[in-house]
């Protein structure tokens, strides 16, 4: 009955928040088994949770780099970087997509941020439009793979696993997703006849190797020097981050800074540093320190702006992971979930089948619902099955979170294609259409990331 409630009011059109919820109470007050005042108890109860609390911070950072500049310091960093290759545009979407993703954490953030100033610049070196929105859309898909991410946030709520084990499991796939991409933009550069769009510059190319160099070895030498010599961690974290100040300062980066983000929120919780809830806290302090004190892009009428819509979005967040947790405590109770795993286990006990199985469900779900609903639906009816056959929960959360990024750029409900449509001035069909040869490398990623559990699993063994 609960499940019959449930797809009345998603025929209906209401939202799936409100469907969740209100489906929940018309089980209670149909069957008279609760007292109803039970809907609000587990919402709240919900949401009353540590971790959640790196959502609004998480959005917050994001928010806070967009609104300061700092997409463009990213763009022409990348540009310097990769921009003279054959294609080079495309590659530029792709690999600022990759840096950006260290700091938003979601896929709309990216492509509504750095994807407007992509998809301008490639029409304006003559790329076709589709082209331009495949790239932006596709690349997009790295924000919640690529550490920090709030679907792993939410995901690692909902399962009871390590958020900073998912951040490090996200890494290499995101490295693969990123070089499959790249791989795409090269076979149609490579068939289009298309060059480079703008003139290798030795001088340019050498300065970003140079940011990259750093980026790199920071951290290694931090590492070093805790290590091997026993200086005080607080005081050695605190000298190297005034060193970074300074090589700016001298060789007037492009974007040193901006790129260490996802690097000391990495080394921060891998070292115990702080947790993930700390962590978002670091990023958003971060970010006012680059938009307000070094940077001084960021003003105060700006900051109270990107207040208001951190406020709005989380709210929205918080309301479908509150709504979420009344259904699937609901679906837990009734049986619902139980009847699911003996039909799966009773279908198959193999762990490959299963995930095949999963992938196609997830896709399926991606499509018509938001990844934070989905997600919140999903985990307590697949998670127990997983569980039972062997499959880690760290793995499974990167394959879930994968599936419903690419659910993403799929009608009737993909976000990132409004977005883009409306970014690009395209229409909501041709920019389906578009994206559609994308699919291609992101397919082949998600098989690549379901059967072969080591690529996702390593890191986090390293340090968890």
């Amino acid at each position: 009955m609960l499940k019959i409630f449930f797809l009345i009011f998603m025929a209906g059109g209401i939202p799936v928040a409100v469907a969740m919820a209100g489906a929940s109470l018309a089980y209670i007050l149909v069957s008279g088994s609760l007292p109803p005042f039970v809907v609000i108890h587990r919402m709240v109860s919900g949401i009353d949770s540590f971790p959640l609390l790196a959502v609004p911070f998480f959005i917050l950072a994001g928010n806070l780099m967009n609104n300061a500049g700092i997409t463009t310091r990213i763009y022409n960093f990348a540009l310097a970087l990769v921009g003279w290759l054959k294609g080079g545009l495309g590659h530029v979407n792709v690999l600022g997509s990759v840096i950006f993703a260290g700091m938003s954490g979601t896929a709309i953030a990216d492509a509504a941020g750095l994807g407007t100033i992509e998809i301008k610049a490639m029409k304006e070196h003559g790329y076709s439009t589709e082209f331009a929105v495949g790239v932006t859309a596709a690349s997009a898909t790295l924000g919640p793979i690529i550490p920090p991410s709030l679907p792993f946030v939410i995901y690692g709520m909902m399962a009871n696993v390590s958020v900073g084990a998912l951040f490090l499991a996200g890494i290499l796939p995101g490295a693969l997703l990123a070089i499959l991409m790249m791989l795409t933009v090269a076979y149609f550069a490579h068939r289009n006849g298309w060059g480079g769009d703008v003139k290798f510059s030795s001088t340019r190319f050498f300065k970003a190797m140079c940011e990259l160099a750093v980026v790199i070895g920071w951290p290694l030498l931090i590492w070093l020097l805790v290590s091997k010599l026993g200086t005080p961690p607080q005081l050695t974290v605190f000298a190297g981050l005034a060193s970074l100040f300074v090589l700016d300062r001298i060789f007037k980066f492009e974007a040193l800074l901006p790129i260490m983000t996802p690097v000391l929120l990495i080394g921060g919780m891998s070292t115990g540093l702080f947790t993930p809830t700390e962590g978002a806290i670091a990023a958003c302090v971060w970010a006012m320190i680059l938009g307000f004190a070094w940077y001084k892009t960021l003003s105060w009428k700006m900051f109270v702006k990107v207040c208001l819509d951190t406020i709005e979005t989380t709210s929205t967040v918080l309301f479908i992971v509150a709504a979420a947790s009344i259904f699937g405590w609901m679906l837990t109770a009734t049986g619902v979930t139980t009847d699911i795993a003996s039909w799966v286990l009773g279908f198959t006990k193999e762990a490959w089948v299963f995930l095949l199985l999963a992938n196609l469900l997830m896709l399926f779900v991606g499509c018509f619902l938001e990844p934070t609903a989905a997600i919140t639906i999903l985990v307590p009816i697949l998670l127990p099955i997983a569980t039972q056959l062997g499959v880690d929960p760290i793995h499974f959360g990167l394959v879930m979170v994968l599936n419903l990024m690419i659910g993403l750029l799929h009608p009737p409900m993909g976000m990132v294609l409004f977005v883009l449509a409306r970014v690009a001035g395209l229409s909501f069909e041709r920019t389906t259409m578009a994206i559609l040869p994308w699919l291609i490398p992101l397919l082949l990623a998600l098989v690549v990331i379901t059967y072969v559990p080591s690529l996702v699993l390593w890191l986090p063994k390293m340090f968890f």
